[in-house]
């Protein structure tokens, strides 16, 4: 006898229940989160709105699973945060330079780390050939990084191991666009306690390597990048 396995009727309440089941645990992860933080501090959250004084800025990648505060074991207030799709650093991106200018000239920030991460999604599309939609725009800043390093890319056959060092090179890459800004150019030459950094995360670990990309001053740039202190009138 033949026996007919019956598909299980997803109803479009059993849909609402569940977003509503899915969002209310953010409610109220919310107020446990806050009730453990006023056991061990009664004042925490009047601290906390006293405002932030943070030594670190943080630009890394969007995926959920690479979160600064947790990965280095911070607090709220000591990392100020941006975050896109493969912690890209463009010259055109106003939202990276607005938070970069903040964080360098206004919060006066000590540190400023590009954070990449093992098995990135991003830069694994970035290889490929395949179209996603509107991101393909953004992933050319990546497909440039891999122009600029096919000839070691191209030698590596396994997959895994070209997405990841593709990865490496990005994080480079980023940090060095960083180093070319204005805002950062300008900060060097009124401050000696500023530096780029360059760091992996590796999600199978949870452990950060340091690429020893670390500059504190122009001195890596190409005279192309050099800027006078004086504007120059254009003819």
């Amino acid at each position: 006898m033949k026996t007919e396995n019956k598909k299980e009727v997803v109803t479009t309440t059993d849909i609402k229940l569940a977003q509503k089941e899915s969002y209310n645990a953010l409610l109220s992860g919310n107020r446990q989160w806050v009730n453990e933080q006023l056991k061990a501090d009664p004042d925490y959250f009047k601290k906390l709105a006293k405002g932030q004084s943070p030594g670190v800025l943080w630009i890394g990648c969007s995926d959920s699973r690479v979160p600064a505060n947790q990965i280095t074991s911070t607090k709220p207030g000591e990392v100020f945060v941006h975050r896109n799709i493969a912690n890209v650093c463009s010259h055109s991106d106003m939202n990276m330079l607005s938070v970069l200018d903040y964080a360098v000239n206004v919060l006066k920030v000590k540190h400023v780390i590009v954070a990449g991460h093992y098995g990135c999604g991003g830069v694994a599309a970035a290889l490929s050939h395949k179209q996603f939609g509107l991101i393909d725009n953004w992933l050319r800043h990546i497909k440039d990084v891999y122009r600029l390093h096919s000839h070691e890319l191209d030698r590596i056959t396994d997959n895994e191991t070209k997405v990841n060092r593709l990865v490496e090179l990005n994080v480079m890459e980023q940090a060095y666009n960083l180093c070319k800004t204005t805002i950062i150019q300008n900060a060097w030459k009124e401050r000696s306690d500023l530096e780029v950094h360059g760091w992996i995360i590796d999600i199978k670990s949870g452990l950060i390597k340091d690429l020893k990309v670390t500059t504190g001053g122009p001195d890596i740039l190409g005279y192309v990048y050099e800027l006078n202190s004086e504007e120059l009138a254009v003819h």
